[in-house]
């Protein structure tokens, strides 16, 4: 049996349960400028179109 006094340490990575992934950032950046380019799109194109008429 260990002892009680002494410390008990434990990785990050076993902690969570899962491997740290950094793939993940780069997909929540690319949708985000995805999402902003999309809505600008949707609100430029019928101005540009309102004001040529």
């Amino acid at each position: 049996m260990a002892d009680q006094n002494e410390a008990f340490r434990i990785t990050d990575e076993a902690a969570r349960g899962a491997v740290s992934n950094t793939g993940l950032r780069y997909v929540l950046g690319f949708s985000l400028g995805f999402a902003v380019i999309a809505m600008s799109l949707v609100w430029i194109i019928p101005a540009l179109t309102r004001a040529a008429h």
